[in-house]
């Protein structure tokens, strides 16, 4: 059976992009040289009007860094759950934990009250888990959908043995979907050695920008930053090629 594609993508051409190459299902983000933050209200309505046939799933994430929230942060999070639904968002992924690297159920239940019956995915904050088997049975006992995981390690490929334990365990019960460095190199290595069925990839390419006036004394960031004239797109090519090559993995000829 083919696995289901998911797309990180943080603009509207990235979702016509994986729409038009045979995506089921995008993440929607912006900032994902952050590691992904919660988009805009304008992008997320933009989005949905503009890619109607494929599912947009919402990320929601107030800040970079660890996945611990104080109140303001969490209110915050609630806020953009109701307003991606309310826009019409076929999904809400979210993910907290503890001091302790547990998955943070007080906060989790809070912000699943305001899915509306949403299909839910854990994020990568799971692979910041203490241990990833309880984190596993807290989603469960929630009732989340599905986790995204590279496995705890830096790829998925390279977390494809703890991944596969995970699919292993969560049964039918949710689905464990792998991410990060996935490749159209790599993605039918990481399906075979996981056993998964959903797969997740931003396929993302850098491009010059069209700016013909320049200045490149000015950063608009920090030191550790990328050229300002330069854009990150999601490649055609590159969403199906990863397509076409887990689909040649799953119904080989």
């Amino acid at each position: 059976m083919s696995p289901r594609f998911e797309v990180c993508v943080d603009s509207v051409d990235g979702a016509l992009t994986a729409q038009d190459a045979g995506a089921h299902r995008v993440e929607l983000c912006s900032a994902l040289f952050e590691g992904g933050v919660t988009p805009s209200v304008g992008l997320m309505e933009t989005v949905l009007g503009a890619a109607p046939d494929i599912e947009v799933n919402v990320l929601i994430r107030p800040r970079g860094g660890d996945f611990l929230y104080d109140r303001h942060e969490t209110s915050a999070m609630v806020r953009d759950i109701e307003t991606a639904v309310g826009l019409g968002a076929h999904g809400i992924v979210l993910g907290a934990l503890t001091a302790e690297g547990d998955v943070d159920l007080a906060l989790c239940r809070r912000l699943l009250a305001a899915t509306g019956g949403r299909s839910v995915t854990f994020h990568r904050a799971f692979d910041m888990a203490r241990d990833p088997f309880e984190a596993l049975e807290r989603l469960v006992g929630l009732g989340v959908d599905r986790v995204l995981t590279s496995g705890q390690d830096v790829s998925a490929l390279e977390g494809a043995p703890l991944i596969a334990r995970l699919v292993e365990a969560a049964g039918d019960r949710l689905v464990v979907m792998p991410g990060g460095g996935v490749t159209e190199r790599n993605v039918a290595r990481v399906l075979r050695l996981t056993g998964a069925r959903e797969i997740h990839f931003s396929a993302g390419m850098t491009v010059d920008g069209p700016a013909t006036h320049r200045n490149s004394r000015a950063l608009m960031g920090g030191t550790l930053s990328r050229n300002e004239y330069a854009r990150r797109l999601t490649s055609p090519a590159g969403v199906r090629g990863i397509i076409t090559a887990a689909r040649a993995e799953a119904d080989p000829a």
